[in-house]
Protein backbone atom coordinates (compact mmCIF):
# COMPACT_ATOMS: atom_id res chain seq x y z
CA UNK A 1 0.00 0.00 0.00
CA UNK A 2 1.28 3.45 -0.89
CA UNK A 3 1.00 5.12 2.50
CA UNK A 4 1.68 8.69 1.49
CA UNK A 5 1.47 9.48 -2.24
CA UNK A 6 2.68 13.07 -2.48
CA UNK A 7 1.52 15.24 -5.38
CA UNK A 8 4.25 16.74 -7.59
CA UNK A 9 5.20 20.27 -6.55
CA UNK A 10 3.73 21.94 -9.65
CA UNK A 11 0.37 20.24 -9.16
CA UNK A 12 0.34 20.91 -5.42
CA UNK A 13 0.96 24.60 -6.10
CA UNK A 14 -1.73 24.75 -8.79
CA UNK A 15 -4.42 23.22 -6.58
CA UNK A 16 -4.35 26.15 -4.15
CA UNK A 17 -3.57 28.89 -6.69
CA UNK A 18 -6.71 30.77 -7.76
CA UNK A 19 -5.07 31.64 -11.09
CA UNK A 20 -5.10 27.93 -11.99
CA UNK A 21 -8.89 27.90 -11.85
CA UNK A 22 -9.08 30.58 -14.52
CA UNK A 23 -6.93 28.38 -16.79
CA UNK A 24 -9.59 25.69 -16.94
CA UNK A 25 -8.25 23.17 -19.44
CA UNK A 26 -4.82 23.15 -17.82
CA UNK A 27 -6.41 22.55 -14.43
CA UNK A 28 -8.51 19.68 -15.77
CA UNK A 29 -5.34 18.17 -17.23
CA UNK A 30 -3.79 18.14 -13.77
CA UNK A 31 -6.85 16.52 -12.23
CA UNK A 32 -6.76 13.87 -14.97
CA UNK A 33 -3.19 13.03 -13.97
CA UNK A 34 -4.08 12.80 -10.29
CA UNK A 35 -7.13 10.58 -10.83
CA UNK A 36 -4.98 8.23 -12.90
CA UNK A 37 -1.81 8.18 -10.80
CA UNK A 38 -2.79 9.10 -7.23
CA UNK A 39 -6.53 9.67 -6.69
CA UNK A 40 -5.84 10.50 -3.04
CA UNK A 41 -2.76 12.73 -3.00
CA UNK A 42 -0.87 14.56 -0.26
CA UNK A 43 -0.70 18.30 -0.93
CA UNK A 44 2.15 20.18 0.75
CA UNK A 45 3.41 23.70 0.08
CA UNK A 46 5.89 24.48 2.83
CA UNK A 47 4.66 26.79 5.57
CA UNK A 48 1.83 28.35 3.57
CA UNK A 49 -0.85 25.95 4.77
CA UNK A 50 -1.26 22.71 6.68
CA UNK A 51 -0.84 19.57 4.55
CA UNK A 52 -4.07 17.99 3.34
CA UNK A 53 -5.29 15.07 1.26
CA UNK A 54 -6.73 15.91 -2.15
CA UNK A 55 -9.48 13.47 -3.16
CA UNK A 56 -10.20 13.52 -6.90
CA UNK A 57 -12.18 10.38 -7.85
CA UNK A 58 -15.95 10.44 -8.12
CA UNK A 59 -16.60 7.36 -5.98
CA UNK A 60 -14.33 8.57 -3.17
CA UNK A 61 -15.84 12.08 -3.16
CA UNK A 62 -19.33 10.59 -3.15
CA UNK A 63 -18.42 8.32 -0.24
CA UNK A 64 -17.01 11.23 1.77
CA UNK A 65 -20.03 13.40 1.01
CA UNK A 66 -22.40 10.78 2.37
CA UNK A 67 -20.34 9.64 5.37
CA UNK A 68 -20.76 12.63 7.67
CA UNK A 69 -19.83 10.61 10.74
CA UNK A 70 -16.31 9.86 9.47
CA UNK A 71 -15.65 13.03 7.50
CA UNK A 72 -16.54 16.08 9.57
CA UNK A 73 -17.19 19.71 8.69
CA UNK A 74 -15.82 20.67 12.10
CA UNK A 75 -13.36 21.38 13.63
CA UNK A 76 -11.37 22.66 10.60
CA UNK A 77 -12.34 25.16 7.95
CA UNK A 78 -14.70 23.77 5.33
CA UNK A 79 -13.04 25.97 2.69
CA UNK A 80 -9.31 25.84 2.08
CA UNK A 81 -7.35 28.56 3.87
CA UNK A 82 -3.76 29.50 4.60
CA UNK A 83 -2.38 29.20 8.13
CA UNK A 84 -2.17 32.95 8.63
CA UNK A 85 -5.80 33.51 7.69
CA UNK A 86 -6.99 30.60 9.82
CA UNK A 87 -5.14 31.93 12.85
CA UNK A 88 -6.74 35.36 12.43
CA UNK A 89 -10.23 33.88 12.15
CA UNK A 90 -9.76 31.86 15.34
CA UNK A 91 -8.55 34.97 17.13
CA UNK A 92 -11.58 36.94 15.95
CA UNK A 93 -14.13 34.23 16.75
CA UNK A 94 -12.61 33.09 20.01
CA UNK A 95 -11.40 29.77 18.65
CA UNK A 96 -13.83 28.82 15.88
CA UNK A 97 -12.26 28.17 12.45
CA UNK A 98 -15.48 29.40 10.83
CA UNK A 99 -15.90 33.12 10.34
CA UNK A 100 -19.54 32.45 9.44
CA UNK A 101 -21.36 29.85 11.52
CA UNK A 102 -23.54 28.58 8.69
CA UNK A 103 -25.08 25.25 7.73
CA UNK A 104 -21.96 24.17 5.83
CA UNK A 105 -19.90 24.47 9.03
CA UNK A 106 -22.15 22.26 11.17
CA UNK A 107 -22.24 18.53 11.91
CA UNK A 108 -24.91 16.30 13.41
CA UNK A 109 -26.87 16.55 15.62
CA UNK A 110 -27.04 20.34 15.19
CA UNK A 111 -26.88 20.37 11.39
CA UNK A 112 -30.10 18.37 10.71
CA UNK A 113 -31.98 20.44 13.30
CA UNK A 114 -31.00 23.69 11.58
CA UNK A 115 -31.47 22.35 8.05
CA UNK A 116 -35.04 21.24 8.80
CA UNK A 117 -35.98 24.82 9.63
CA UNK A 118 -36.07 25.85 5.97
CA UNK A 119 -35.92 22.55 4.08
CA UNK A 120 -39.65 22.42 3.33
CA UNK A 121 -39.60 26.03 2.12
CA UNK A 122 -37.00 25.11 -0.52
CA UNK A 123 -38.89 22.06 -1.81
CA UNK A 124 -40.49 22.17 -5.30
CA UNK A 125 -44.06 22.25 -3.95
CA UNK A 126 -43.44 25.57 -2.21
CA UNK A 127 -41.18 27.01 -4.90
CA UNK A 128 -43.90 26.60 -7.53
CA UNK A 129 -45.69 29.47 -5.81
CA UNK A 130 -42.77 31.73 -6.73
CA UNK A 131 -42.73 30.97 -10.45
CA UNK A 132 -44.65 34.09 -11.48
CA UNK A 133 -42.40 36.37 -9.41
CA UNK A 134 -39.25 34.74 -10.75
CA UNK A 135 -40.69 34.88 -14.26
CA UNK A 136 -41.17 38.64 -13.93
CA UNK A 137 -37.53 39.03 -12.86
CA UNK A 138 -36.41 36.87 -15.78
CA UNK A 139 -38.39 39.01 -18.24
CA UNK A 140 -36.89 42.23 -16.87
CA UNK A 141 -33.43 40.70 -17.08
CA UNK A 142 -33.86 39.57 -20.70
CA UNK A 143 -35.29 43.02 -21.55
CA UNK A 144 -31.86 44.44 -20.65
CA UNK A 145 -30.11 41.96 -22.91
CA UNK A 146 -32.48 42.73 -25.79
CA UNK A 147 -31.99 46.48 -25.36
CA UNK A 148 -28.20 46.13 -25.24
CA UNK A 149 -27.91 44.10 -28.47
CA UNK A 150 -26.67 43.01 -30.88
CA UNK A 151 -23.57 42.47 -28.68
CA UNK A 152 -23.21 42.38 -24.91
CA UNK A 153 -21.36 40.76 -22.02
CA UNK A 154 -23.80 38.21 -20.65
CA UNK A 155 -22.29 37.97 -17.17
CA UNK A 156 -22.74 41.51 -15.76
CA UNK A 157 -25.93 42.05 -17.75
CA UNK A 158 -27.78 38.76 -17.10
CA UNK A 159 -26.15 35.89 -15.22
CA UNK A 160 -24.81 37.94 -12.30
CA UNK A 161 -27.79 40.22 -11.49
CA UNK A 162 -30.62 37.74 -12.16
CA UNK A 163 -29.97 35.22 -9.34
CA UNK A 164 -29.07 38.11 -7.03
CA UNK A 165 -32.53 39.63 -7.65
CA UNK A 166 -34.17 36.27 -6.98
CA UNK A 167 -32.36 35.47 -3.74
CA UNK A 168 -32.82 38.99 -2.40
CA UNK A 169 -36.52 38.75 -3.16
CA UNK A 170 -36.92 35.47 -1.26
CA UNK A 171 -35.00 37.00 1.65
CA UNK A 172 -37.20 40.07 1.67
CA UNK A 173 -34.29 42.43 0.99
CA UNK A 174 -35.51 45.62 -0.71
CA UNK A 175 -34.22 46.32 -4.21
CA UNK A 176 -32.33 49.42 -3.10
CA UNK A 177 -30.12 47.22 -0.87
CA UNK A 178 -29.23 44.67 -3.55
CA UNK A 179 -26.03 46.36 -4.70
CA UNK A 180 -24.82 46.46 -1.12
CA UNK A 181 -25.44 42.73 -0.82
CA UNK A 182 -23.60 42.14 -4.12
CA UNK A 183 -20.61 44.15 -2.92
CA UNK A 184 -20.46 42.21 0.36
CA UNK A 185 -20.71 38.91 -1.52
CA UNK A 186 -17.83 39.96 -3.77
CA UNK A 187 -15.73 40.80 -0.73
CA UNK A 188 -16.43 37.39 0.80
CA UNK A 189 -16.11 35.19 -2.30
CA UNK A 190 -14.55 37.24 -5.10
CA UNK A 191 -11.44 38.29 -3.23
CA UNK A 192 -9.09 36.21 -5.35
CA UNK A 193 -9.99 37.90 -8.63
CA UNK A 194 -9.04 41.52 -9.17
CA UNK A 195 -11.92 42.08 -11.62
CA UNK A 196 -14.57 40.82 -9.20
CA UNK A 197 -13.68 41.98 -5.72
CA UNK A 198 -13.57 45.72 -6.55
CA UNK A 199 -11.51 46.32 -3.42
CA UNK A 200 -7.91 45.83 -4.54
CA UNK A 201 -7.60 42.47 -2.75
CA UNK A 202 -5.23 41.17 -5.39
CA UNK A 203 -2.53 43.45 -3.99
CA UNK A 204 -3.26 42.78 -0.32
CA UNK A 205 -1.54 40.51 2.16
CA UNK A 206 -3.41 37.51 3.62
CA UNK A 207 -3.89 39.50 6.83
CA UNK A 208 -5.38 42.48 4.97
CA UNK A 209 -7.71 40.22 2.99
CA UNK A 210 -8.88 38.49 6.16
CA UNK A 211 -9.57 41.85 7.80
CA UNK A 212 -11.60 42.97 4.78
CA UNK A 213 -13.63 39.76 4.76
CA UNK A 214 -14.18 40.10 8.51
CA UNK A 215 -15.57 43.57 7.87
CA UNK A 216 -17.90 42.22 5.19
CA UNK A 217 -19.18 39.51 7.54
CA UNK A 218 -19.77 42.07 10.28
CA UNK A 219 -21.70 44.25 7.83
CA UNK A 220 -23.78 41.26 6.72
CA UNK A 221 -24.50 40.35 10.35
CA UNK A 222 -25.56 43.86 11.29
CA UNK A 223 -27.84 44.13 8.25
CA UNK A 224 -29.53 40.80 8.83
CA UNK A 225 -29.93 41.45 12.55
CA UNK A 226 -32.08 44.44 11.64
CA UNK A 227 -33.94 42.40 9.02
CA UNK A 228 -34.60 39.58 11.53
CA UNK A 229 -35.99 42.03 14.07
CA UNK A 230 -38.38 43.38 11.45
CA UNK A 231 -39.45 39.92 10.28
CA UNK A 232 -40.00 38.69 13.82
CA UNK A 233 -42.36 41.57 14.44
CA UNK A 234 -44.02 41.47 11.00
CA UNK A 235 -43.52 38.04 9.42
CA UNK A 236 -44.27 37.54 5.72
CA UNK A 237 -44.13 34.53 3.38
CA UNK A 238 -40.42 34.83 2.59
CA UNK A 239 -37.61 32.63 3.87
CA UNK A 240 -36.24 35.52 5.94
CA UNK A 241 -39.32 35.30 8.14
CA UNK A 242 -38.87 31.53 8.50
CA UNK A 243 -35.31 32.03 9.77
CA UNK A 244 -36.18 34.96 12.04
CA UNK A 245 -38.98 33.06 13.75
CA UNK A 246 -37.40 29.59 13.80
CA UNK A 247 -36.82 27.87 17.13
CA UNK A 248 -34.58 24.96 18.11
CA UNK A 249 -35.34 23.29 21.44
CA UNK A 250 -37.83 26.07 22.12
CA UNK A 251 -35.32 28.89 21.65
CA UNK A 252 -34.79 31.37 18.81
CA UNK A 253 -31.45 31.03 17.00
CA UNK A 254 -28.72 33.09 18.62
CA UNK A 255 -27.49 36.15 16.71
CA UNK A 256 -24.41 34.45 15.21
CA UNK A 257 -26.24 31.35 14.04
CA UNK A 258 -29.12 33.36 12.61
CA UNK A 259 -26.74 35.67 10.76
CA UNK A 260 -24.89 32.62 9.43
CA UNK A 261 -28.15 31.22 8.09
CA UNK A 262 -29.00 34.45 6.29
CA UNK A 263 -25.48 34.79 4.89
CA UNK A 264 -25.36 31.28 3.44
CA UNK A 265 -28.73 31.75 1.72
CA UNK A 266 -27.76 35.20 0.41
CA UNK A 267 -24.31 34.27 -0.85
CA UNK A 268 -24.65 30.61 -1.88
CA UNK A 269 -27.86 31.35 -3.76
CA UNK A 270 -26.19 33.96 -5.91
CA UNK A 271 -22.70 33.16 -7.26
CA UNK A 272 -23.37 29.47 -7.88
CA UNK A 273 -26.47 29.95 -10.05
CA UNK A 274 -24.76 32.83 -11.84
CA UNK A 275 -21.85 30.58 -12.80
CA UNK A 276 -24.08 27.74 -14.04
CA UNK A 277 -26.25 30.13 -16.05
CA UNK A 278 -23.23 31.65 -17.78
CA UNK A 279 -21.79 28.19 -18.42
CA UNK A 280 -24.99 27.04 -20.13
CA UNK A 281 -25.08 30.15 -22.30
CA UNK A 282 -21.46 29.72 -23.36
CA UNK A 283 -22.11 26.11 -24.33
CA UNK A 284 -25.13 27.11 -26.40
CA UNK A 285 -23.24 29.96 -28.06
CA UNK A 286 -20.55 27.48 -29.08
CA UNK A 287 -23.10 25.04 -30.52
CA UNK A 288 -25.71 26.80 -32.73
CA UNK A 289 -27.35 23.49 -33.66
CA UNK A 290 -27.96 22.63 -30.02
CA UNK A 291 -29.38 26.11 -29.42
CA UNK A 292 -31.77 25.68 -32.37
CA UNK A 293 -32.89 22.25 -31.12
CA UNK A 294 -33.57 23.69 -27.69
CA UNK A 295 -35.64 26.53 -29.15
CA UNK A 296 -37.74 23.99 -30.98
CA UNK A 297 -38.05 21.47 -28.15
CA UNK A 298 -38.18 22.85 -24.60
CA UNK A 299 -38.32 19.32 -23.16
CA UNK A 300 -34.53 19.37 -23.63
CA UNK A 301 -34.18 22.25 -21.18
CA UNK A 302 -33.79 20.20 -17.95
CA UNK A 303 -30.89 18.35 -19.57
CA UNK A 304 -29.24 21.63 -20.54
CA UNK A 305 -29.60 22.95 -16.99
CA UNK A 306 -28.27 19.78 -15.35
CA UNK A 307 -25.31 19.48 -17.70
CA UNK A 308 -24.43 23.16 -17.22
CA UNK A 309 -24.29 22.62 -13.47
CA UNK A 310 -21.98 19.59 -13.87
CA UNK A 311 -19.84 21.14 -16.60
CA UNK A 312 -19.33 24.37 -14.66
CA UNK A 313 -19.20 22.96 -11.10
CA UNK A 314 -19.46 26.38 -9.38
CA UNK A 315 -18.61 25.11 -5.88
CA UNK A 316 -15.18 23.73 -6.68
CA UNK A 317 -14.27 22.11 -3.36
CA UNK A 318 -15.10 21.60 0.28
CA UNK A 319 -12.84 20.44 3.09
CA UNK A 320 -13.47 17.71 5.65
CA UNK A 321 -11.63 16.42 8.75
CA UNK A 322 -11.24 12.70 9.47
CA UNK A 323 -12.99 11.73 12.71
CA UNK A 324 -11.01 8.49 12.91
CA UNK A 325 -8.33 6.52 11.11
CA UNK A 326 -9.80 5.52 7.75
CA UNK A 327 -8.72 4.13 4.42
CA UNK A 328 -9.85 5.92 1.28
CA UNK A 329 -8.60 5.30 -2.23
CA UNK A 330 -6.13 2.70 -0.87
CA UNK A 331 -4.50 5.40 1.25
CA UNK A 332 -4.45 5.40 5.04
CA UNK A 333 -5.81 8.67 6.42
CA UNK A 334 -5.27 9.40 10.09
CA UNK A 335 -7.70 10.85 12.61
CA UNK A 336 -7.51 14.64 12.46
CA UNK A 337 -6.21 14.77 8.88
CA UNK A 338 -7.61 17.50 6.64
CA UNK A 339 -9.04 16.50 3.24
CA UNK A 340 -10.18 18.41 0.15
CA UNK A 341 -13.03 16.99 -1.93
CA UNK A 342 -12.56 18.22 -5.50
CA UNK A 343 -15.97 18.46 -7.08
CA UNK A 344 -14.40 19.64 -10.33
CA UNK A 345 -12.35 16.48 -10.62
CA UNK A 346 -15.20 14.21 -9.52
CA UNK A 347 -17.49 15.74 -12.15
CA UNK A 348 -14.84 15.10 -14.82
CA UNK A 349 -14.12 11.50 -13.83
CA UNK A 350 -14.09 9.60 -17.13
CA UNK A 351 -15.08 6.38 -15.34
CA UNK A 352 -18.45 7.97 -14.58
CA UNK A 353 -18.94 10.54 -17.34
CA UNK A 354 -18.21 9.63 -20.95
CA UNK A 355 -16.12 12.36 -22.60
CA UNK A 356 -16.54 14.58 -19.51
CA UNK A 357 -15.18 17.79 -21.07
CA UNK A 358 -17.91 17.74 -23.70
CA UNK A 359 -21.10 19.64 -22.92
CA UNK A 360 -23.73 16.98 -23.58
CA UNK A 361 -27.30 18.07 -22.87
CA UNK A 362 -28.51 14.53 -23.50
CA UNK A 363 -26.15 13.04 -20.89
CA UNK A 364 -28.05 10.38 -18.97
CA UNK A 365 -27.68 9.49 -16.24
CA UNK A 366 -26.07 12.68 -14.98
CA UNK A 367 -25.44 11.99 -11.30
CA UNK A 368 -23.01 14.86 -10.86
CA UNK A 369 -21.69 16.11 -7.55
CA UNK A 370 -22.01 19.84 -8.15
CA UNK A 371 -24.66 20.04 -5.41
CA UNK A 372 -22.76 17.70 -3.11
CA UNK A 373 -24.53 14.63 -1.72
CA UNK A 374 -25.91 13.26 1.51
CA UNK A 375 -26.90 15.37 4.49
CA UNK A 376 -25.01 18.41 3.21
CA UNK A 377 -26.43 18.37 -0.30
CA UNK A 378 -27.18 21.92 -1.42
CA UNK A 379 -30.36 23.16 0.22
CA UNK A 380 -31.17 25.38 -2.77
CA UNK A 381 -30.72 22.87 -5.62
CA UNK A 382 -34.40 22.99 -6.62
CA UNK A 383 -34.31 26.78 -6.55
CA UNK A 384 -31.24 26.88 -8.81
CA UNK A 385 -32.84 24.56 -11.37
CA UNK A 386 -36.08 26.53 -11.30
CA UNK A 387 -34.34 29.88 -11.79
CA UNK A 388 -32.31 28.60 -14.74
CA UNK A 389 -35.29 26.93 -16.41
CA UNK A 390 -37.42 30.07 -16.18
CA UNK A 391 -34.63 32.34 -17.42
CA UNK A 392 -33.75 30.14 -20.40
CA UNK A 393 -37.38 29.78 -21.40
CA UNK A 394 -37.53 33.57 -21.60
CA UNK A 395 -34.21 33.78 -23.47
CA UNK A 396 -35.26 31.14 -25.98
CA UNK A 397 -38.50 32.98 -26.69
CA UNK A 398 -36.70 36.20 -27.54
CA UNK A 399 -33.25 35.33 -28.90
CA UNK A 400 -33.09 33.79 -32.38
CA UNK A 401 -29.37 33.10 -32.79
CA UNK A 402 -26.35 33.45 -30.55
CA UNK A 403 -22.56 33.18 -30.90
CA UNK A 404 -19.44 34.21 -29.06
CA UNK A 405 -18.25 37.76 -29.73
CA UNK A 406 -14.91 37.33 -27.99
CA UNK A 407 -13.01 35.09 -25.61
CA UNK A 408 -14.87 34.18 -22.38
CA UNK A 409 -12.81 34.49 -19.18
CA UNK A 410 -13.10 32.53 -15.95
CA UNK A 411 -12.69 33.95 -12.46
CA UNK A 412 -9.51 33.40 -10.48
CA UNK A 413 -11.02 31.59 -7.54
CA UNK A 414 -10.29 28.27 -5.88
CA UNK A 415 -13.66 28.04 -4.09
CA UNK A 416 -16.68 29.36 -6.01
CA UNK A 417 -15.84 29.85 -9.66
CA UNK A 418 -17.21 30.37 -13.13
CA UNK A 419 -17.16 32.82 -16.00
CA UNK A 420 -16.56 36.48 -15.24
CA UNK A 421 -17.00 37.62 -18.86
CA UNK A 422 -19.03 36.12 -21.71
CA UNK A 423 -19.14 38.40 -24.77
CA UNK A 424 -22.03 37.43 -27.04
CA UNK A 425 -23.42 38.42 -30.42
CA UNK A 426 -27.09 37.65 -30.99
CA UNK A 427 -30.16 38.30 -33.10
CA UNK A 428 -33.71 38.69 -31.85
CA UNK A 429 -36.77 36.61 -32.61
CA UNK A 430 -39.41 38.31 -34.71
Amino acid sequence: MNIEPKAPADIAAAIINPVSYAEWDGLLDKFDVLRRDMPVARIENGDLHDPFWLVTGYDDVMRMSKDNATFLNNPRGVVFGARQGEAMIKEITGGSPHLVNSLVALDAPIHPQYRRLTQEWFMPKNLRQLEDEIGALAKTTVDRLVDAGPEADFVPLVSAPYPLHVVMQILGVPEEDEQRMLFLTQQMFGGQDEDLNKTGMANMTAEQITQLVVGAVADFEAYFARLAKEKRGNPTADVASIIANAKVDGEYLNDRDMAGYYIIVASAGHDTTSASTAGAMMALAQDPEQFARLKADRSLLPGIVEEAIRWTTPVQHFMRTAAEDVEIGNVQVKKGDWLMMSYISANHDERIFDNPRKFDAARSPNRHLAFGAGAHQCLGLHMARLEMRILFNELLDRIETIELAGEPKRAKSSFVGGLKTLPLRYTLST
